[in-house]
């Protein structure tokens, strides 16, 4: 018997046949080969939710922007608040600025879910931090949809700096890189504002990655892969 039998089962989400049939013809994740950077979708993502706990937060908002050949597609966005059933109003709200009457008005999650999946499509998913945004949508997408999240990630606080050594901004935040790229964005703190300004610095950050010989998603994962190791290793070595 498993170590972890005794835990109740998740209970699966009760979807229409409309839903289960969206579901699976999902589009596959696009993997870290050696497609060119400037060939592959990339959806850059940024989710509102209502607090910081992965394991217990719901998702509040959905915003992402497409980039495709080298450009952001002004008609391929996605800004989406979703409806949660008695939901609380926390300290969160102060950052995120969803009032409880918008949560009100969002759309279910299961369609939401599959509405932001098809639209993301076969891509690879860019954030700001994203191994928090990676393990969100994919508890979202196993509570409110059944569906096992198999997308890649590219945290741009992690390529940034790799690209950009000489702004020597570490432990900055999305607002420091924006101000140090001189790029404005009054809207911060909404999901579909903070995906905007992540995909202009994005922008920046692929011509950077060109110039140093990084044209392929294979070269970028290879790169920050000894980028993360070797900066792992300096910090041992302090």
């Amino acid at each position: 018997m498993s170590a972890l039998a005794w835990l109740p089962r998740l209970r699966a989400p009760k979807l229409t046949e409309e839903q289960q049939e969206r579901r699976a013809a999902l589009p596959p994740a696009q993997p870290f080969d050696d497609t060119p950077l400037q060939d592959t979708r990339l959806v850059v993502l940024d989710l509102e939710t209502s607090g910081l706990n992965v394991h217990r937060d719901l998702i509040l908002s959905i915003g992402a922007v497409a980039i495709e050949q080298g450009a952001i597609h002004f008609g391929e966005q996605f800004e989406r608040t979703v409806f949660r059933p008695n939901h609380q109003v926390t300290e969160t709200v102060l950052i995120h600025g969803i009032s409880p009457s918008a949560i009100e008005q969002g759309g279910a999650a299961a369609t939401t879910l599959l509405d932001f999946m098809e639209f993301a499509g076969e891509c690879v998913f860019l954030a700001y931090h994203a191994p928090f945004d990676y393990r969100m949508l994919s508890r979202g997408l196993r509570l409110d949809l059944g569906h096992k999240l198999r997308h890649k990630f590219v945290d741009i606080a992690e390529l940034a700096p790799m690209v950009c050594p000489e702004a020597e901004l570490n432990r900055a935040s999305l607002d420091d890189w924006a101000a140090y790229f001189g790029l404005n964005n009054s809207q911060r703190h909404n999901a579909a504002a903070d995906a905007m300004i992540t995909a202009e610095i994005t922008l920046i950050l692929l011509s950077k990655a060109r110039a140093q010989g990084i044209v392929t998603l294979a070269d970028m994962h290879t790169r920050l892969g000894h980028w993360r190791h070797l900066r792992q290793a300096r910090s041992g070595g302090i």
